[in-house]
Parts: C-alpha cells; sequence; structure tokens
C-alpha cells in the first residue's frame, strides 16, 4: 500500500486589490494595559503592539513577524503615509519595530484615521487594523 501524498498548505491570500479603505479588516481585537496597547486575536500573540517609555516619551511600534534587511515600515492612514526604519525586535515576541516620540503627528493620523489604518512591511503580510481609542488612550499617556 503507498504511503499517503500530504496535503499541501493552503495558497496564501492573494493581495487585496482596489481601495486599501475597503480592505478586509485583521482578524483581531484591541486591548490596553498599563501603557500597552495591544491588537491581535484572543489566546494568541499580537499582531501590532504599541509600548510607551514613559521615561523618553517615545512610543515603540511592534508588528509580529521578522524579514532579513530591516526594510521600512510602512503607515497609510487616511491623512499621513509615512516610511519608518525598522529593525527585529525581541521583546516581549518577536517581530519588526519602529520608534516614534509621543507627539509625532503620525501617532494622531492612526488613532483618527477613517476605521483603519495600514502598515506595510516588504516580506511581511499587510496588517489592515482597526483605528480604535486604544490607540489614543497608550499615545496620551505616554505624552504624560
Amino acid at each position: 500500500m503507498p504511503a499517503p501524498t500530504p496535503t499541501p498548505p493552503p495558497a496564501p491570500a492573494p493581495a487585496p486589490t482596489g481601495d486599501w479603505r475597503d480592505w478586509p479588516l485583521t482578524p483581531g481585537d484591541w486591548i490596553y494595559r498599563g501603557g500597552v496597547s495591544q491588537f491581535g486575536v484572543p489566546g494568541a500573540d499580537a499582531t501590532f503592539t504599541m509600548r510607551c517609555d514613559s521615561a523618553t516619551h517615545r512610543l515603540e511600534l511592534n508588528r509580529a513577524g521578522t524579514v532579513a534587511g530591516n526594510p521600512a515600515m510602512t503607515i497609510i492612514t487616511t491623512s499621513l503615509t509615512r516610511a519608518l526604519p525598522s529593525h527585529p525586535g525581541h521583546t516581549p515576541s518577536p517581530g519588526m519595530v519602529t520608534t516614534l516620540a509621543a507627539r509625532d503627528p503620525l501617532l494622531d493620523a492612526m488613532g483618527y484615521s477613517r476605521g483603519r489604518f495600514i502598515i506595510e512591511q516588504r516580506g511581511l503580510p499587510t496588517l489592515v487594523i482597526p483605528a480604535w481609542p486604544e490607540i489614543e488612550r497608550v499615545t496620551e499617556d505616554c505624552r504624560r
């Protein structure tokens, strides 16, 4: 009897097309805990994290997944688009990291973007994240 043929992994989802404001949201919810806002599926590692360093008044943005070459992390909102330098982070979970001053207008653009904002990074899936109050909560807390 021949050995069973393993089932091939599913094909990756095609990249969304058309206006990014109509793309489906990345699955998950926001949660805020003491200077950290996290987006992701409950019970799994966060897909996107915003962490305040209150000593420096800077926010660390960490998206899940790492990629060689440190490509720019591009954040797209309804009012601003910016490519930010990034590097692999190690804690609490691996991901690509960039930092912004707490008063950077990109943070407000993310929080007030019309329903969602996008994070693109070569070699990683595009994230379509809802613009919920947890973004502004961690930003405002970091500005104090």
